[in-house]
């Protein structure tokens, strides 16, 4: 067995269906449409093969953006012209669980990643941020997943440090999207999608089992459908946990 294959995998992927949370947006914006699946046959009486017809938001579920998303991102990547290497990647985990259960509303600042910087040693150059905030327990909760547009996140200087000033490509978070329920009313309004696809990288939002995680020696796998023209992309996302004796 190669050494690759020797290391833990965890699937860090929510599964999809049509009880999948999505992000409810103001009624004056469009609204992304929820996981919704049709019958094309099911081994009916002329021996058809059983399967779905499916329809979604490019951004349902655990899923990737890419730069494009945004208007900020508007003239770089489409999901389909990522770069291999951007998917196959080292990363790290900041835990911020406990602030965030003590509040709902809790930002992830600079001073939190430089703390953990002194703690564990520099970001992974060219690799990804994973944002452990527990709210994937949520799981099965819809509308207290969703919470009212009330999730952690990450603030408006955090989020452009990281982006401008620092080697990661992209941040991983556990919510249902990659800012704060609070961000429209920031300044900028969603700075991660902002600043991260503005500068020619990439968020994940859904991921689950961050806690099952250690803070370094993790390689990624992020497997987005290559959506030619797509902004973003349901994926699958594994975690390779490199510390197995």
């Amino acid at each position: 067995m190669s050494q690759w294959l020797k290391r833990r995998i965890i699937d860090l992927t929510a599964p999809l269906s049509e009880q999948t949370p999505v992000i409810k947006l103001p009624p004056t914006h469009g609204q992304a449409w929820s996981s919704k699946r049709e019958t094309i046959s099911h081994y009916d009486e002329y021996g058809e093969a059983f399967w779905y017809n499916i329809s979604m938001s490019e951004h349902t579920g655990t899923h990737f953006d890419a730069p494009i998303h945004w208007p900020s991102g508007k003239d770089g990547l489409d999901v389909a012209s990522v770069p291999p290497e951007h998917l196959i990647v080292p990363a790290v985990v900041i835990d911020m669980s406990d602030k965030c259960k003590e509040s709902a509303n809790f930002l992830l600042e600079r001073q939190h990643v430089e703390a953990w910087i002194d703690q564990y040693g520099p970001l992974p150059e060219g690799g990804w941020l994973l944002y452990r905030s527990g709210w994937d327990e949520r799981d099965g909760d819809i509308e207290g997943f969703l919470n009212n547009r009330h999730t952690p996140g990450i603030s408006v200087e955090c989020a452009r440090w990281l982006a401008h000033e620092t080697s990661i490509i992209g941040v991983g978070v556990e919510t249902v999207g990659t800012d704060a329920g609070q961000a429209a009313s920031f300044v900028p309004p969603f700075p991660v999608h902002w600043y991260f696809l503005g500068a020619g990288k990439y968020g994940i939002t859904q991921l689950k089992k961050l806690a099952q995680l250690p803070p370094i020696g993790i390689d990624l796998i992020i497997a987005p459908l290559p959506i030619v023209g797509g902004t973003g992309s349901p994926c699958r996302v594994f975690a390779l946990i490199n510390n197995i004796v």
